[in-house]
Parts: C-alpha cells; structure tokens; sequence
C-alpha cells in the first residue's frame, strides 16, 4: 500500500505501474518500513534532501540530532544493545564518514546490529575533485560486515533490505550505506518499498546447531567432574540467560562471564562467579576457571583479554566452545568439541541431551558452596576499600554508594579506563540481561556519554548511569548539549585525576614509572557541566558522597558528578596485566 502523502502530485514512475518517489523519501519509507523509531546524526550539505524527506513525510521516527557522529554510532549501538532492534546513525559525506566510523567498527567488532548511512557527493561528480570526495565503498569494506554504496536509485530499496538482512542474521553486525546526493532527488517507484519485518530485530532466522556437535558436546561436558562456562555477550544478544541459568544448574557448574557478557546470569545467582580475565577478573574468580576440569566458552571468543592472554583456562582444559560465527570456534584454544548456532537454539539443544542423558537428575558437585566461599573473600577485600575515607577518594567508595542509590533494574554506561575494571569486577547487578554497556571491541575513549544517550532513549523508563574518566569526558563534552536537549535523566559520574590514567599505570607496571605526556590540568566538570544546564557537584570528601550520589539519582533531569578520585595507577583496581 502507498501512503496517500506519496501518491499525489507525483510522477508517475518509468514503467507506469505505480506513484513514484525520490530517492530520499524510498530511504525514509525503508526505515520506516523495518519498524526504525530512531535515527541518531548530524546534518550535512550532502544530506538535505534525505533530512528534507524526515521533515516532510510522516513516518514516526524520531532524528536525535548529536554534535559529533562518532557519538551518533556509539548512541545508536548503545540503543541497539537495549532494545534488540537495529541502530540506525547517520551523517554527511567527508569528514562525516571518517567521524562515524570508530562507532561502527566499534559495534561490527561487539556483534551488534547497526546501519550507517552516509550521504555522499552526486554520482556525476565522483572522479572531479568535488569537496569531501572519497571511496565510501573502500573505507567501509574491511570495517563493517556488509557495506554497499547506492550507484543507481532504483538500487535504494534492495540495498536497504540487503543491509538490514545483513545487520540481523548470522553473527549480528553493521551495514553501511552510501547515499548520494542527486540519486536522493531522482524517482524510482512506490512498488519497491517493502520489508521483511523479521530484519527490524536481532538475531532474525536464527541459526541451529548440528545435533552430532550437541552429542560430541554433551559427552565431552558429562565426563568432566568440575565443568564451568565463560559466556560472552552473545549469550544477552541471543536471549539465553534463563537457558544458560538453566543448563547450570542441572549441571552445578560455576558461570562466569567475559567483561561484554557481564549479565549473561544475575550476580546474585549461587553459580555466578563475575567477570573473568585481565580486565575485572581477580584472584577469586581466576581460581574458578582454574580449577576446572572443562570449560564451555558459549557467545564468546576466547579472546587475550578474557583468557588472560591463553592463560586462564590452561591449554590442557578440555574445551566446549558455543558460537554463532564458526570463525570463532577453536580460533584460540584446542576445543574437545565445537558447535556453531545461535546461543539460545545451542543451549536449549544441550539441556535436552544431557536431560536426557542424566535422566532427570541433577548433579552435586559443591560448586555452589565454592562460588559462595570465593564470592565472599572477594566481597570482604572490596568492603573494606569501600568504607575507606582516603583522600583522593577510592572508586571502590564511589561504586560502593552507587549501588546504593541505585534502582535495581539500571543500565550502567561504562567508558575504559578506571570505570571498565572497576564495574566489572565489582559492580552487583541483581538480574540477568543487558545491564551494563561498555565498548570492549576497541576500548576508544569517549565512549559512555554519547552511548547514555542511545541507552537511555530506548531504555526510557530505567535510570541510566554513564560512568568516565576525566580523559574521556574531554573527548565528547558537546554532547551534553544532546543530553539536555533531549530532557534526558542521565546521571554522569567522573573520576577526575588529571590523566590518561590505564596508559599511566601501564608506564609504572611496564616501564619503571617514567610517565610520559599522560597527564593533563584538572578541570572543574561540575561548572562545565553547569554552563550545558546539567545539575552538578563536585566531590572530594567521601564522607559527603553517599548523600550527593542518592540526590543526583533521584533528580529529574540530566545531573554530573565531578569526583575528586584516587589515581588508577594507584588504586587497587582488578586488573591483572597492563599492556605496557
């Protein structure tokens, strides 16, 4: 059916079948047509007729306008993450594609079902030296897992089925789309404007596992006395919590999860062991992996930071290993048995055989009571950094009156840095799903605020915490503009210490303490943040944090938190290994 503000006053289109439309207003009615509620981006010459087509059709779409379009990819990832439907950015051609790409690499590497789409300089022009000329179709190609730039504009609707089919299915990713400027005003028939309704959300057509592979898993799992599993974030991207939680206990096997997986079971499951690895990990949960005697990695990659760089789990721990992508299966460990498919057929697949294999019994094997005892000393050692009243304040003090104050069903917005370890190594979140947001693919800084934005709009009835350093808040200041703008009830918290402090403590673990050019002047966020029109303070007592920290949640609108905080490099954060 044709909406009725595209059937009049149009041409009719070249083979007289239907009304036409341009170019721009087929893109409008594509995105509408895979159910897009959301479009985060900025404005460019190359883009008018595209913005044009948002301003006059009526559509219900929503265009947040951000002041930087690496933030427009990190909000439309971060949207994406908490609502499982597409994250659609968007920018002008130039220096907007190069700006929009950190975001998109960012998600494409995190399995996460972004479309950028990029205006681009009239097809006419392409070879003539035209202002912000480049190859869109080369510059995407190695980034994104599909990428497409439009040479005709009859292309526009396949194009845009192609990529939302390409963002949704197998191992979510991004798709890019070069849109450019006179194909945007240029016709093309109404007819074409369809969609499958099952590409609006991810994973679409999920993919089943081989039911030998589940056998030869289900045998290798069985024969172990001390299974444990290390699942990622496509265990909460395939909505497998409740199976995994499931699997676990019939097999009363520790579940520990990867930093993207934090989530994948509730931190206050009796076999929930926390975060693993380099990055979160601590001594507590590295003896768990360590002492069992098979690990089933599920939505994960095993990857250096997981795995302590090959080390935890040992290279002669028989291996399971669940995933999407075959790609991933066996790419860094030796594995006993591998199956590919999503996470959620996988598991489901798995409990039936060893249901079935262990005829309705359930195995005790005390890993409960192991987790509970290893849990505990954890919880002590932090406790009592959390009660400190050190100045610079701790940020395990900090966490610890966060929890506090906040709703238990929050989303946590992480930047790298000190708030990555800290959170995923000690921040308790009380139920499974998607919890807690950081970018672990590329680690770039400036990541939280911008992504705050994208989490709290398609999240709009949980309180959102975006969590920083003072290094990343400087990368994407502007976009508490976007923040206020939007009437957005984010709360912002920095730990303010004057440098780039994970490079920092690198140099003191790697090379003797010679600090070079890492640390910068201390500045007051609480007035920056002031002068955008946020509700601000600044802390350095610790003793008035827990009554600051439960008025900034509770506030309506958008508030910022300035801490005066310990310096990573001498902190107890749970890091196991700098890079330096």
């Amino acid at each position: 059916m044709i909406p009725d503000d595209l059937s009049s006053d149009r041409p009719a289109a070249p083979d007289g079948q239907s009304a036409a439309v341009t170019g721009a207003e087929a893109a409008v009615r594509m995105l509408q047509a895979h159910g897009v509620r959301h479009i985060f981006g900025l404005c460019g010459d190359t883009s008018l007729p595209f913005y044009d087509a948002l301003a006059r059709l009526d559509h219900g779409i929503d265009h947040v306008l951000t002041r930087d379009e690496r933030s427009a990819a990190y909000m439309a990832d971060a949207y994406a993450r908490v609502t499982g439907r597409v994250g659609v950015c968007e920018g002008p051609s130039g220096g907007g594609a190069t700006y929009i790409l950190p975001g998109v690499i960012e998600a494409n590497e995190s399995s996460v079902a972004l479309l950028s789409i990029t205006s681009d300089i009239p097809v006419t022009a392409r070879g003539r030296y035209s202002l912000t000329e480049l190859d869109q179709r080369a510059l995407f190609a190695p980034l994104t897992k599909w990428n497409s730039v439009v040479d005709h504009v009859s292309q526009i609707p396949h194009i845009f089925r192609t990529a939302f089919r390409a963002a949704t299915t197998g191992r979510p990713g991004t798709a890019h789309i070069g849109l450019p400027y006179d194909l945007q005003k240029q016709h093309l028939s109404a007819a074409d404007i369809w969609a499958d309704p099952r590409h609006a959300s991810f994973p679409a057509y999920r993919t089943g596992p081989d039911s030998e592979l589940i056998a030869a898993a289900a045998d290798v799992i069985l024969a172990a006395k001390r299974p444990a599993f290390i699942c990622g974030g496509g265990v909460i991207l395939s909505g497998a919590c409740n199976l995994l939680a499931e699997l676990a206990e019939l097999l009363d096997a520790p579940v520990a999860s990867t930093v993207s997986g934090h989530g994948a079971i509730a931190d206050d499951h009796p076999l929930a062991v926390g975060v693993v690895g380099a990055n979160g990990g601590t001594d507590e949960t590295r003896a768990v992996i360590a002492a069992a005697d098979c690990v089933i990695f599920v939505g994960c990659r095993a990857g250096s930071t997981t795995t302590e760089h090959g080390s935890v789990p040992s290279r002669t721990t028989p291996i399971v290993h669940i995933d999407i992508d075959p790609m991933v299966v066996s790419g860094n460990y030796r594995v006993e048995a591998g199956v590919v498919g999503d996470a959620l057929l996988c598991l489901s697949a798995l409990r039936i055989e060893i249901e079935m294999r262990l005829a309705g019994a359930r195995r005790h094997n005390g890993a409960a009571e192991q987790v509970a005892r290893l849990k505990a000393q954890k919880r002590a050692a932090f406790d009592r950094l959390a009660r400190s009243s050190e100045r610079p304040i701790r940020p395990e003090r900090v966490l610890a009156a966060l929890q506090a104050a906040l709703p238990s069903d929050a989303i946590i917005v992480a930047d790298p840095g000190t708030p990555c370890p800290y959170f995923s190594g000690h921040f308790q979140f009380s139920g499974s799903g998607r919890r807690f947001i950081t970018n672990r693919a590329h680690g770039a800084l400036g990541f939280a605020l911008p992504a705050s934005v994208g989490a709290q709009i398609g999240a709009p009835d949980r309180k959102v915490v975006a969590v920083m350093g003072d290094g990343s808040f400087g990368f994407a200041v502007g976009e508490l503009e976007t923040i206020v703008r939007q009437g957005l009830p984010i709360t912002m918290i920095v730990f303010s210490n004057a440098s780039f402090g994970w490079i920092k403590a690198s140099q003191k673990e790697g090379y003797g303490g010679r600090y070079f050019s890492v640390d910068f002047t201390r500045t007051d966020h609480a007035r920056i943040a002031e002068a955008y029109g946020v509700k601000a303070w600044t802390v350095d007592d610790p003793e008035a944090l827990d009554s600051i920290m439960r008025k900034a949640i509770a506030h309506d609108g958008p508030t910022l938190i300035d801490v005066i905080a310990q310096p990573l490099e001498e902190s107890a954060v749970p890091v196991s290994k700098w890079m330096g």
